[in-house]
């Protein structure tokens, strides 16, 4: 039978008249973790920091606890889990050790602590109660979203080695026509639309043809047939599967677009012979009347 026990005697006050917590606690004799009240009650930690150094010390050596695989987990997202990281490992309870492998990939070691640590860096003793799972490839941690005026203080800077590392460059923006047109816009979908026609693996989702469209447009609008950007975007196709056939359009759209033609230069056209209405000779004006001879000597006589 279970034991209960109150925050006080229920004879001595009720729920009603003085509110508080109460307690119904059972022996669990397997599957439990002893966390301490220093991490319970931490005075200083988020709500998921506290959640998170739990669920890490209930897990066996061995498991994952990068931060994707945390976030696949949990619904709090790449970016509250780095920052509940972050929480533990500045109060102690965890640390991160990167290490070089012999094939040169930089793999993340994750000791967890029961107790804070003075200097959560330094590898645990054999008579330390620890967390060792197996190394996890290098991942970089989501950006912090800056504090606001009446929000917690900011979190501490990022290690040297994490701003070190190489920003990936951002992807070239997809082109656009100059001037809109709805037929070429239509046209544009319509290709789309029709290329799983020709591979199976280029199927689209309404999403990505209303994306997609725009540079389709811009092909189009340099005077490139439709059949010519088909064929461009279908062939030498990957033997292996697309998984993103999307993103495989837009690189060849971005990457293999054609300049637009050149500007034809335009000969204007002479005018047309005229004959002077008044000495009949020919003479070259946009309207028949006076040559400039005579109309020199008319303008003199007045």
């Amino acid at each position: 039978m279970a034991e209960q026990h109150f925050s006080a005697r229920l004879r001595a006050r009720s729920a009603r008249s003085r509110p508080g917590v109460g307690h119904v606690d059972e022996r669990h004799p397997e599957q439990f973790t002893v966390v301490g009240n220093h991490l319970a009650q931490h005075p200083e930690l988020s709500l998921t920091a506290i959640g998170l150094a739990t669920h890490i010390q209930s897990l066996p050596d061995g498991a994952l606890v990068g931060i994707k695989a945390l976030a696949a987990k949990f619904p709090e997202g790449e970016t509250r889990i780095a920052a509940a990281l972050r929480e533990l490992e500045a109060h102690g309870y965890l640390a991160r050790i990167k290490e070089r492998m012999p094939s040169g990939q930089i793999v993340t070691r994750t000791i967890s602590y029961n107790k804070p640590q003075a200097r959560p860096a330094a590898p645990a003793t054999a008579s330390a109660p620890r967390r060792e799972p197996a190394p996890e490839p290098e991942e970089p941690e989501p950006a912090a979203p800056a504090p606001s005026a009446a929000g917690p203080a900011p979190e501490p800077p990022a290690p040297a080695a994490a701003l070190a590392r190489p920003a990936r460059p951002a992807p070239a923006p997809l082109p656009e026509p100059q001037t809109p047109d709805l037929e070429r816009h239509r046209t544009a979908a319509e290709l789309l639309a029709g290329l799983r026609a020709h591979d199976p693996r280029l199927l689209l989702s309404a999403r990505d043809v209303r994306r997609l469209a725009p540079a389709v447009s811009a092909w189009l609008e340099r005077g490139i047939e439709p059949g010519a950007v088909r064929r461009t975007l279908t062939a030498a196709l990957p033997a292996d599967p697309i998984h993103h056939p999307a993103a495989l359009l837009a690189h060849r759209l971005t990457a293999m677009l054609p300049p637009p033609l050149p500007a034809v230069a335009v000969t204007p056209r002479p005018d047309p012979l005229q004959n002077c209405d008044r000495c009949d000779r020919a003479f070259r004006a946009p309207e028949p009347g006076c040559c400039p001879g005579c109309a020199a000597r008319g303008d003199m006589a007045a």
